[in-house]
């Protein structure tokens, strides 16, 4: 382990800058732009006055929801519109480089060169002396790589999964964590018996106890249910995206229907609604053919 470690920064360098590819023409000044621009945005004589009352509170809900939206772009495969959400995403990145900056805790320089510096560590397979590893080898000695960053061995095995990570994604993180350690179904049979314990214990919950019960058990088999995707190699999160964009593809077809007949969804019914629904399924099937 500690062989690992000490590969990352000083021989690995030389060889990161040898074989990578060129930083493309104009990055460095366009960067260079940005953190001026920033900078001139949050200057107290003349700057922005919105952008000069923000905290590294205040931004952080925009940061996240720029990362979704991001990740909504690939998504919807819309490569046209990626440039400028990478863009957005790294304007937050930028941002509370300067807010830190301007309180003398560190730079966009700092941040830059601490993700550098993690990359050659974290990859001796690549700017070390380690020989190859298969993608489960690497992802093992990443996770190992993380844990002595973390302290070694008395750090917990689940330190470190971010408190702000969507809750299906963050369930996702800690199964994996634990996982790594033994602490793991075997295969998808005993996580299905689960499931059923599980959906047994809320519809007792909903029947005999209060929405606290109510509320823990339906998380109880929520995390179940991500637990059965990452034994089927599903991604719940990734998952739940695409229902998601299915039932609003599908809906908007309802409405569409409706509308040529001269109908709203809130002046039709249920029924008719279903069979609309079952329609604009039929339609996607056939254009999958």
């Amino acid at each position: 382990m500690d062989k690992t470690l000490n590969h990352g920064r000083d021989a690995a360098a030389a060889l990161a800058l040898d074989r990578s590819g060129a930083v493309p023409a104009g990055a460095t000044a366009e960067l260079e732009r940005l953190l001026t621009i920033m900078a001139r945005l949050r200057d107290p004589e003349g700057g922005c006055p919105w952008d000069i009352e923000q905290s590294f509170a205040s931004i952080a809900p925009y940061t996240i929801e720029e990362a979704h939206e991001v990740a909504d772009a690939i998504t919807r495969e819309a490569w046209d519109e990626l440039p400028g959400e990478l863009g957005d995403l790294l304007l937050q990145v930028v941002f509370h480089a300067r807010i830190a900056e301007e309180a003398g805790m560190f730079d966009f320089t700092a941040v830059a060169k601490a993700v550098a510096d993690k990359m050659l560590s974290r990859h001796p397979h690549v700017f070390g002396d380690v020989g190859p590893l298969t993608a489960e080898e690497q992802s093992r000695a990443w996770e190992e790589l993380k844990a002595a960053e973390r302290g070694g061995a008395r750090a917990r095995v689940l330190d470190g999964v971010a408190l702000g990570l969507p809750a299906l994604s963050r369930a996702l993180k800690l199964q994996n964590r634990a996982a790594r350690v033994g602490f793991d179904w075997p295969s998808t049979d005993e996580v299905l018996d689960k499931i059923v314990e599980e959906a047994a214990e809320l519809v007792e919950a909903r029947d005999t106890m209060g929405p606290e019960e109510l509320a823990d058990e339906f998380g109880d088999l929520m995390f179940v249910m991500v637990n059965l995707g990452r034994h089927l190699g599903l991604d719940a999160e990734a998952c739940l995206r695409g229902t998601n964009a299915k039932f609003t593809r599908r809906f908007n077809r309802i409405e569409d229907d409706l509308a040529a007949l001269g109908r709203s969804p809130a002046q039709s019914d249920l029924a008719e609604m279903d069979a609309l629904w079952d329609r604009a399924k039929a339609a996607e099937r056939a254009a999958k053919g």
